[in-house]
């Protein structure tokens, strides 16, 4: 027997609970489609290494509108690592030591010519094709503009280092503009992008917004239920799931992560954009890796260079006889963040005074359901696709960190997906009744 439902859900993430909850708020019986085992999609809180650690999603800020308010809502508490009282980079092969603010000053030359055009190009963030000629920016990748800059050897080295941190991937294969989107976002202030991608989290674990979310529905949501086709219409569709079961549904909404979309069974096939942003793949494919060194040790940042296996390491928790770093590298072939031996030889890059005690993280570019770690994108991709992402097709609506206008790629942006989603469905089965 085939089930019946209004609307069905395709993944747990964010994007995919808030979809859930507008809907279900609104009178609309839900069905929430999860293959893995867990809540969160992207955002993968795990007690380990004696903390509470994020294997995903990590940061947010009060300049991201739309998670802000989902922390108004649920009254959960912000906290952040401790202050930096060190701070270690490359010039050449050579560290250089001093504090984060030195390291600040070095980066500021370049990276303030760098983003200076920023509103130029995106004088609304929330709507990032505005600029009609936006296409002449987005040809270029961002090591060609930071090349374009002549910085200095270690202005080089440190603001490449920097945005290897933000973007996770080899700066020639990301877009100038999503660095623009991303200054865009903060109003067109480096320093404040820097801050709001990097500092602050949720105190008692990132997933206590997802659980909040979770428990504000009363949609049905199975675990383990991994989608295994669509075939859909103008007036719904059936999705096949788990084993051997279906469902029938006025309306689908798919939250999968860009990498993956193009291996969904759907029939009648989706749009060739769609098809084609998901075969060309993401520009992120790096890894964070979560280390637990002896201590006592000074908070400290470290940069590389975005060659190494990891380009950036940081303190997020401080103890008494140890402390917990995170760290991030470009390529996910550099290293194996599971692996001790291959995270204190990186680590050496900067220091070899610090004894890896126990490492641990998560493979994602290896997850079938990701294939990626945050979006990125590729040159041309968000003049090419972004509008075409975004849009339904029949029954079947998108929503996903990956295609938001503003914070695409964190938290908001899956939030604002999953909102604009809600909204639209609600409008269109209420003109259907």
């Amino acid at each position: 027997m085939t089930e019946q439902t209004d609307v069905v859900v395709i993944g747990a993430g964010l994007a995919g609970l808030v979809t859930a909850r507008e809907l279900g708020n609104r009178g609309h019986s839900v069905v929430v489609l999860e293959a893995r085992d867990r809540l969160g999609g992207r955002l993968w809180t795990e007690h380990r290494l004696g903390r509470t650690l994020e294997l995903g999603g990590n940061w947010l800020h009060w300049t991201q509108p739309h998670v802000w308010a989902e922390v108004t809502r649920y009254g959960l508490e912000v906290s952040r690592g401790p202050r930096s009282e060190e701070t270690y980079w490359l010039a050449g092969n050579e560290v250089r030591r001093g504090n984060l603010d030195d390291f600040m000053t070095l980066i500021d030359p370049g990276m303030t010519r760098l983003l200076e055009d920023t509103m130029k190009w995106l004088p609304r963030p929330d709507a990032p094709l505005t600029v009609e000629n936006l296409a002449e920016a987005d040809q270029f990748n961002l090591q060609e503009m930071l090349d374009k800059l002549d910085l200095t050897e270690d202005e080089k080295n440190a603001n490449e280092a920097a945005w290897v941190g933000h973007f996770n991937a080899p700066l020639d294969q990301c877009a100038y503009v999503n660095a623009l989107r991303w200054t865009a976002g903060a109003s067109g202030h480096w320093h404040l992008m820097h801050e709001a991608s990097a500092i602050f989290r949720l105190k008692d674990g990132n997933d206590t917004l997802v659980k909040a979310i979770a428990a504000d529905t009363d949609a049905e949501i199975h675990l383990n239920a991994p989608v295994t086709a669509i075939r859909h219409t103008g007036e719904g569709a059936t999705v096949s799931y788990g084993e051997g079961r279906q469902i029938q549904a006025r309306k689908v909404v798919i939250t999968v992560p860009q990498n993956i979309l193009h291996k969904l069974d759907v029939q009648p096939a989706l749009s060739e954009a769609k098809l084609a942003a998901s075969r060309e793949k993401t520009a992120s494919q790096g890894v964070k890796a979560w280390i637990r060194v002896r201590g006592p040790i000074k908070p400290f940042f470290a940069y590389s260079a975005q060659d190494k296996p990891l380009s950036v390491i940081r303190t997020e928790f401080l103890g008494e006889d140890d402390a917990v770093l995170v760290g991030f590298g470009a390529d996910a072939n550099r290293i194996d963040v599971t692996d001790k031996d291959q995270v204190q030889e990186a680590i050496r890059v900067w220091r070899d005074d610090l004894e890896v005690l126990e490492v641990t993280g998560h493979k994602w570019m290896d997850d079938e359901y990701a294939g990626e770690t945050w979006q990125i994108q590729r040159p041309g991709q968000l003049t090419k696709y972004h509008a075409a992402q975004q849009a339904s097709e029949g029954a079947l609506h998108f929503a996903s960190s990956d295609i938001a206008n503003i914070w695409a790629g964190f938290f908001d942006g899956a939030i604002e997906s999953g909102l604009r989603a809600g909204r639209n469905i609600h409008a269109e089965l209420k003109a259907q009744s």
